[in-house]
This record gives C-alpha cells, sequence and structure tokens, in this order.
C-alpha cells in the first residue's frame, strides 16, 4: 500500500463523491448473451427494476444498444417518466467502465466527461470498439465538455469522498494490461490533474476470488462519508477472499485522508461463497448506488447477510432510505448496480454546499 499526495499546482476540477445530487444517471441496456451465459433469461427484468427504481428518484439515461436491444427496451419503458432511451450501440452493459467519469470545473462548476482509454478490462473481451466511443457520445447527448485522457482506466476502478482523496489497487490500474509504460508517480499525477484529488491512497494487490477486473475498488471499499469507509469482509472462517480482504483492512486502517483524517473503517461482510456452473461469483455489497435520496444495495438470496448488509448501510446512510433489489442473476455476469450504473452530478459553483435532504 502506498499513499501519494500532489500539494502544489490546484486542478481544473472537482470530482463530487456520489452522494453529491444527481442530474441523471447513465445505464445501458443489457443484450450480450456472452456476458451471462447460459442465463441471460432473467437479466432483463433485473436491469428493468434497476433502471425504474433509480427512474423513481432521478433521470434515467439508458444506452439503448444495438436494434434488437433497443427494440425491447422501447418496448419496456415507452412512455415511462424520466427514463430516456439513446440510439447509442454498445458491446456490453457495465457503463461504469467505459463511460465518462463526470467532474465538475471548478472555476464555474459547468459538468465535464473524463474519457478514459476503454480496453474492456486489459483486452479480456472483445470486440470493445462500440464501448469505447460511448464516452464521447455520452458527452455530447448531455452537452458536456469532453476531455479525452491518454490513461487506460475503468470508473469502477476508481472511488473517491468528494474531499480530495481518492482510493484505487495497484493491482488494475498498475496492471501490465493497462499501462505497461506508466510508473504509480505519473498516474498518480495524472489522477489529480483529472480528478481534482491531493491524495491518492493505493491498496496492493486485492481482489475478489471470481473478479475479472483485477481488483476494482467498487467491489472491495466504498466511501460513505468523508473520512468512513465500508470494506468488504470475509463472512466465514472457509472463505478463500479472506487473506486478501484481510490485508485490505489492514492497509486502510493505516491511512489518513487528504484532509489528514485518519480512515475509519466499517466492515461490510460478504455473503458466504456462491458459485454458478463452478465459477465463483464475486457478490459484494460494496456493490451498492447511490442515487438522489437512496441507496441501492444489491441483495443475493442469502437472507442473513442480505438483511445484514441493509442494516449496517442504513446506519451509514441515515438521511437515505436502504433499497435492497436482487441482483443474484445480475451478479453472473461478474457486476451488480455500482457497476452498470454512472451518475452524472448537478452542477454548482464551487465553494456553494450542496445539501440532500
Amino acid at each position: 500500500m502506498s499513499e501519494s499526495h500532489r500539494s502544489s499546482e490546484r486542478s481544473s476540477y472537482v470530482w463530487p463523491a456520489e452522494w453529491h445530487p444527481h442530474d441523471a444517471t447513465w445505464i445501458s441496456w443489457p443484450h450480450n448473451p456472452n456476458t451471462w451465459p447460459g442465463r441471460m433469461a432473467p437479466v432483463p427484468d433485473a436491469f428493468e427494476r434497476f433502471i425504474r427504481t433509480v427512474a423513481e428518484v432521478e433521470q434515467v439515461h439508458v444506452l439503448a444498444g444495438p436494434a434488437h436491444a433497443a427494440q425491447d427496451a422501447a418496448r419496456r419503458f415507452h412512455h415511462a417518466p424520466r427514463i430516456q432511451l439513446h440510439p447509442f450501440v454498445t458491446n456490453d452493459c457495465w457503463v461504469r467502465d467505459y463511460g465518462p467519469t463526470f467532474v465538475l470545473n471548478a472555476k464555474d462548476g459547468s459538468l465535464v466527461g473524463i474519457h478514459w482509454v476503454y480496453t474492456a478490462w486489459g483486452g479480456k473481451y472483445p470486440p470493445f470498439d462500440e464501448d469505447a466511443q460511448n464516452g464521447a457520445r455520452i458527452c455530447q447527448a448531455v452537452g458536456a465538455s469532453r476531455v479525452v485522457s491518454p490513461l487506460v482506466c475503468e470508473g469502477g476502478g476508481l472511488e473517491t469522498d468528494g474531499e480530495g482523496t481518492l482510493l484505487t489497487t495497484k493491482s488494475c490500474l498498475l496492471n501490465p494490461s493497462r499501462n505497461p509504460q506508466r510508473t504509480e508517480a505519473d498516474i498518480t499525477s495524472h489522477l489529480c490533474e483529472m480528478l481534482g484529488v491531493t491524495k491518492v491512497i493505493w491498496l496492493d494487490e486485492t481482489e475478489l476470488d471470481g473478479d475479472d477486473t483485477d481488483g476494482h475498488i467498487d467491489q472491495l471499499a466504498r466511501f460513505v462519508a468523508p473520512g468512513r469507509v465500508v470494506v468488504a469482509s470475509r463472512s466465514m472462517e472457509s472463505d478463500t477472499n479472506i487473506e486478501s480482504l484481510n490485508a485490505m483492512r489492514q492497509q486502510l486502517e493505516h491511512c489518513t485522508d487528504a484532509r489528514g483524517r485518519k480512515l475509519e473503517i466499517i466492515d461490510l461482510p460478504t455473503p458466504p461463497p456462491r458459485w454458478i456452473n463452478g465459477q465463483r461469483v464475486p457478490e459484494s455489497y460494496c456493490n451498492f448506488y447511490i442515487a438522489n435520496g437512496i441507496v441501492i444495495v444489491p441483495e443475493f438470496k442469502h437472507r442473513p447477510s442480505d438483511q445484514r448488509a441493509a442494516a449496517i448501510l442504513r446506519e451509514q446512510f441515515p438521511h437515505h432510505q436502504i433499497v435492497p433489489l436482487d441482483a443474484s442473476d445480475m451478479i453472473w455476469g461478474l457486476g451488480a448496480f455500482h457497476c452498470a450504473s454512472q451518475q452524472q452530478p448537478r452542477p454548482v459553483i464551487i465553494g456553494q454546499e450542496a445539501k440532500i435532504d
């Protein structure tokens, strides 16, 4: 684990925390059977429930995908309030990773999209040509300025407290399949410039069994408030994730944030291990999504751990409604609600307090 600071030159951008008020959420309609081999049938229903839940509190922009997928989405959401379909072709549904990371201009508070280089998790799942272009399409659709980054990066690998601290993992951004010619210092400097953070906490090799992202942070550790982090923790002594998750927690226990606060760590136990077709699925309650006034928490059909996770997050988000949603089919695609969404923060004048009722 390492911690890197940038204290000199001020960035042009500010990246709000996910609990900052949103103008909208972006979600891609699922259509690729290779993402859910042999279990595609229930997935569109799961995404429909997710989209309709978010649309109860904010606008949802849906990337409709190729023609057959777009027809399905149009049939389901015809005249649905606060749901807008866009005729953008997609290869897959994980828009968190290929959509732009929306930040705000530090001078006027306007919306800016950081468009990373997308290679489908180090070239694991070709083709990804359409998804690599969707950052530009989304920025154009919403009228946001677009800043093109040369960094190979996925949005699920980045987590912020909105006050200058960034959490990420070395196993992802420093992976030879992502940025082999870049050093940790180089990537740190670039992240600070693009996201307006002043401190990057790099976690050492840490990932869940069954995860194909090389350790995205949104499966492992999430800010729930400045200075406070929930971390995926073992649910039982026989879990093969024990060593990795214990090591991650120990690293975070010694960290401070950009403002010098020692991080408060809250355990968010994972459900017991589950396999589909002989493959471990990376179930983690850290893959929750914060929308306006609600927190959508994945459930994995294990009632004791599902209820415990909802209770823990209810304590951490006293001003939000906790909304559990079934993700037991979605997770066969190796992602859940956070992976499947990208927030579009509400523009504000930087320095003004953003209150969430």
